[in-house]
C-alpha cells in the first residue's frame, strides 16, 4: 500500500499522536474521531483488528492525561511546521515538504490547514495518490462525504489497485453515506486483488461488522 516510499520515510516524527495502526478500526467501532488508513503511511497491522470497542470507548486515566487539547496541538503543529515551512520559502514548489505540511496538521486534527497543502502539493504532482487518500479523509472529517469520495475516484484513475484507497471508499460510503452493500462491494473488489495479510484482515474484519450493522439494522426494522 506504500507506493511513495520516499514521502512516508521523510515525514515529521509525531509519534504521541500517530495512531496510525487503529486506522480502519477507529472508525468501524464508533469512535468520535479515527484515522482513515493513510496513503502515505504503513498499513494497519493485524493487532489493530482485535482492538475491542470497550477497550477504545474506556481509554485508561493516565492516555486520558496525555491527550493534548486540539489547541495544544495546533501549537505543537505550527512548532513542526516552522522548518518545513523555512524550507518551502527556498522552493514553494515542493510538492514532498507541501506534503509534509499537510501531514503535520492532519495529525494535529487541522483539517482545514491540511487541505490547504495537500491540494498545493497536488497541483504540482497530481499523481501522488497518497496524498491524495489523506486530502479525501481531511475533507470527510470536516463532512464533505461526496468531496472526499470524488477525490478518492481521482486516486483510482492513477493507481486502480491501490488498496488503501478502495478501503478508505468502503468506509466512507458504510459510515458517510450508509451504503453498507456499495461498501463490502468495494472491500471485495480490494480483497480480488490479493492485498497483503495484514490489509486482508483488515478488510474481512471491516465487511463482517458492515454485515452484522445490516442485520441489526433489518432486524429492528422488522421489530418496530
Amino acid at each position: 500500500m506504500d507506493e511513495n516510499k520516499e514521502v512516508r520515510d521523510s515525514s515529521p516524527a509525531w509519534k504521541p499522536l500517530q495512531t496510525y495502526t487503529l486506522a480502519t478500526i477507529c472508525l468501524v467501532i464508533g469512535l468520535a474521531i479515527g484515522y482513515f488508513l493513510r496513503g502515505s503511511a504503513a498499513p494497519a497491522t493485524a493487532a489493530a483488528t482485535t482492538t475491542s470497542a470497550e477497550a477504545a470507548q474506556q481509554p485508561t486515566q493516565a492516555s486520558q492525561q496525555q491527550m493534548p487539547s486540539l489547541d495544544q496541538m495546533k501549537g505543537m503543529a505550527d512548532k513542526q511546521a516552522a522548518p518545513l515551512l523555512a524550507k518551502l520559502k527556498d522552493n514553494p514548489n515542493d510538492a514532498d515538504t507541501l506534503n509534509q505540511l499537510g501531514m503535520v496538521y492532519r495529525a494535529a486534527h487541522q483539517f482545514k490547514t491540511a487541505i490547504d497543502y495537500y491540494q498545493k502539493s497536488l497541483d504540482i504532482n497530481p499523481r501522488n495518490v497518497g496524498a491524495r487518500t489523506d486530502l479525501a479523509s481531511c475533507m470527510y472529517y470536516l463532512g464533505d462525504v461526496d468531496g472526499a469520495l470524488a477525490q478518492l475516484d481521482k486516486s483510482l484513475s492513477y493507481d486502480p489497485k491501490h488498496t488503501g484507497t478502495l478501503i478508505n471508499i468502503g468506509i466512507m460510503r458504510w459510515k458517510g453515506k450508509n451504503d453498507v452493500q456499495g461498501a463490502i462491494a468495494v472491500w471485495q473488489k480490494a480483497l480480488k486483488l490479493n492485498p497483503d495479510p495484514q490489509s486482508k484482515q483488515v478488510i474481512e474484519h471491516m465487511i463482517a461488522e458492515a454485515k452484522q450493522s445490516k442485520q441489526k439494522v433489518t432486524i429492528t426494522g422488522v421489530g418496530s
